[in-house]
């Protein structure tokens, strides 16, 4: 928690002398911190590596455009995670000419799906489970990265996704479902 705090204290210490100065050493600093991960995100969820690199630029140059209404409630790492994901869903909404994939009409399976467990998720093998990712709607691969990959609070993902925590923990949890029942499907004798 110490290095957490120490963290945020650096990112926010780094944009207040850049948007004092508009020394581009500040922001340059804060791009190295996070351009990898934000990277990392884009090519999983678009999957693809042109889309990927494009998104990441586009992304760093929204951060840039708008540091000055980064508002400290949150950690900076949260804000650039939550431009992320919402500029991935838009390119994917996009390209695939969807509705909003984290709609609640999208939703097909009932309120009161049995429970997985976290652990179920956590113990399949890594390949398997990208590959069970790869084929779960990207909504819901994303809400499982942001809470076990990302290890995110169910508060900040719902901040990020303008949602309340029960919608966040109920999307979670059909998420969890719908991987489960694929993991099912595509490795039957495990």
């Amino acid at each position: 928690m110490e290095t957490e705090d120490i963290s945020k204290e650096q990112d926010i210490d780094l944009i207040r002398r850049y948007l004092a100065t508009k020394d581009a050493r500040h922001f340059t600093l804060l791009y190295r911190r996070y351009s990898g991960k934000v990277y990392g995100k884009c090519i999983s969820l678009l999957r693809e590596e042109h889309l990927a690199r494009d998104a990441a630029q586009d992304i760093f140059l929204k951060i840039f455009l708008n540091l000055g209404q980064f508002g400290e409630q949150a950690k900076f790492s949260t804000w650039v995670y939550s431009i992320t994901y919402n500029y991935c869903i838009d390119v994917l909404r996009k390209k695939k000419k969807m509705g909003d994939i984290f709609s609640d009409e999208m939703e097909r399976l009932p309120d009161t799906v049995d429970e997985v467990h976290d652990e179920a998720l956590l113990t399949m093998q890594a390949d398997r489970l990208r590959i069970v990712l790869d084929n779960i709607p990207v909504g819901d691969k994303a809400i499982l990265l942001m809470k076990y990959q990302d290890d995110l609070q169910i508060k900040e993902i719902a901040d990020m996704l303008h949602k309340t925590e029960s919608a966040i923990k109920m999307k979670i949890k059909r998420a969890k479902h719908k991987a489960q029942m694929v993991y099912e499907e595509l490795f039957p004798d495990e």
